[in-house]
């Protein structure tokens, strides 16, 4: 009969702490909606953008690459929540939104690497790539330029690289900032 009620007291007890454990990270996330859907201003001042193509500068870019940059970034864009949409190059939806930015993507360097070389060391093999991005308004105002550095040093596949970019040019725009009419509050260079 003690052996069932320690067992149930344990049980309780693993029950109880698992829910003060996940409590504290849905509260925090219950506060922000509850805020913004408590103020129209939040959302209407919400920008949408279009990703377009990736352009391979003079680089020789495998359509590999240039494919899963551009699908990469789509993904991670979508996942920062910071624009209300997220539109794909040459969709028709996108001229009737406001606030629309169009984000280019160059690549500006790109070093092939090897899987094999570095699985076998940890020195050599390095996939890396290097774009300049710009979002622009619709009437072609830079509001944000940066170089940001996407590679694979030691696991994973080449294409690895381009998720790595990809998360990168997402976090470089959702840290920066912008003013809400689309004029440049700075131009940032740099390399993330």
């Amino acid at each position: 009969m003690k052996t069932s009620k320690c067992g149930l007291s344990i049980a309780f007890v693993i029950a109880l702490m698992a829910v003060i454990l996940a409590l504290p990270g849905m509260l925090p996330g219950q506060t922000a909606a509850a805020k913004s859907s408590g103020g129209e201003a939040t959302s209407a001042m919400r920008w949408n953008v279009q990703v377009d193509q990736v352009d391979p500068g003079n680089l020789e870019l495998a359509y590999s690459f240039q494919i899963a940059i551009y699908e990469n970034l789509l993904e991670e864009l979508k996942k920062t929540t910071q624009f209300q949409q997220v539109f794909r190059d040459g969709d028709l939806k996108a001229s009737a939104v406001p606030n629309l930015l169009v984000l280019k993507t160059t690549v500006e360097k790109y070093t092939p690497g090897s899987e094999t070389r570095r699985a076998v060391t940890t020195v050599s093999g390095a996939t890396k790539l290097m774009v300049r991005n710009q979002l622009l308004t619709r009437e072609g105002k830079i509001v944000l330029e940066r170089t940001v550095n996407g590679n694979v040093r030691i696991f994973g596949s080449n294409l690895r690289a381009t998720h790595n970019l990809a998360r990168n040019i997402a976090k470089t725009i959702k840290q920066s900032s912008w003013s809400d009419s689309g004029q440049p509050t700075a131009i940032l260079t740099g390399q993330l």
